[in-house]
């Protein structure tokens, strides 16, 4: 577990007892919560823009604990270092440690990128846009690739950065990741949430750019048109 080092006299019940403003309202299900703040940690190397997430009783089950579950910040905790070690990019953890109630997560702030969420491809040169999106598609398909399903891909756990080259992406929110044994599952599972949320600015050109960046095929073949025609359907509500 990574730990702060101990002469920056920061600690798990420090860290725990710290008294600042919620940067998201603390989430509150099944006799748990969780809650995120945004605070500057000031480390052996100078001070460093964090954001702590803090959470009690909030469990996750998995197969290697199908009874009692782990925490679902340990969860991400150890997709981040998962995805880092595959080269897909992601977010930095600073801090993590638990115990037998309570988990924290600690992770460097994303200075200078925004969420797809919060991008709007009007306000992009045609250049641009086609760099944002070749981006996206690159990082998905690696992570795809390399067997894991984010789970939970809105457009607001994708973050972008303008650079000299074109952008700097970042999957964040891996509390739901998976490992699978198909690549077409993910990506089913994937593309599927990210199609169904995404701006509806970007337009149909611009899907078809993006689709033929993931699957690097121009043009799209017959078989990855009949995928994309799925993945286009609207998800069926389910029966209670």
């Amino acid at each position: 577990m990574a730990k702060i080092k101990q002469e920056n006299r920061y600690d798990f019940e420090t860290i725990w007892q710290l008294d600042t403003d919620w940067f998201e309202p603390p989430n509150h299900r099944r006799g748990g919560w969780s809650g995120v703040v945004k605070y500057v940690l000031k480390t052996a190397n100078g001070a460093v823009d964090v954001f702590i997430k803090r959470q009690e009783n909030h469990r996750t089950k998995t197969w290697c604990h199908p009874l009692k579950g782990i925490h679902t910040f340990q969860k991400e905790y150890n997709n981040i270092l998962r995805l880092t070690a595959k080269h897909i990019p992601t977010l930095e953890p600073v801090y993590f440690s638990c115990d037998k109630s309570r988990a924290i997560l600690v992770t460097k702030e994303l200075t200078g990128y925004q969420s797809l969420e919060n991008i709007s491809p009007l306000s992009l040169s045609s250049v641009s846009r086609k760099q944002l999106l070749k981006a996206v598609a690159h990082v998905l398909a690696d992570m795809h690739q390399a067997h894991f399903q984010h789970n939970s891909l809105y457009p607001k756990h994708i973050f972008a950065k303008p650079i000299s080259s074109g952008w700097d992406i970042k999957i964040i929110d891996l509390e739901k990741m998976k490992r699978t044994l198909f690549v077409r599952q993910s990506m089913m599972r994937d593309l599927g949430t990210l199609e169904r949320h995404a701006n509806q600015d970007w337009s149909k050109k611009d899907r078809v750019f993006f689709l033929q960046q993931y699957f690097n095929e121009q043009p799209l073949s017959k078989k990855t048109r009949q995928l994309i025609q799925k993945l286009a359907k609207p998800k069926k509500a389910k029966r209670h």
